[in-house]
């Protein structure tokens, strides 16, 4: 179920809570293209990972998994991302995303 074009969602600076339904709203948006089944996440450019950062991904993946089935990539996410995801236990809850190495 690989796209040959996925849509991109460029995630920067820091996130905070407040961030969060803005990020959703533009999920939301990418996903009205039909035939969209792979999104990448562009976190390489985020800073301070944290827990707010950590929520946004757990809300981008389930925005991701409402809309049937949608892939969500993590690219380029930082090694504090990725360990915060494990440390959570988020890594294999979120099942429908996947975390590319940067």
């Amino acid at each position: 179920m690989e796209a040959t074009n996925p849509k991109v969602l460029v995630l920067t600076g820091r996130v905070t809570r407040a961030d969060v339904p803005g990020l959703c709203a533009e999920l939301e948006a990418l996903l009205t293209v039909p035939g969209t089944t792979v999104v990448d996440c562009d976190v390489g450019g985020v800073t301070d990972p944290d827990l707010a950062l950590v929520e946004a991904v757990a809300r981008l993946a389930l925005v991701a998994r409402r809309a049937g089935g949608v892939v969500l990539r993590l690219r380029d996410a930082p090694a504090g991302l990725r360990s915060l995801l494990a440390l959570v236990g988020l890594s294999e809850v979120l099942g429908h995303v996947r975390v590319d190495p940067p």
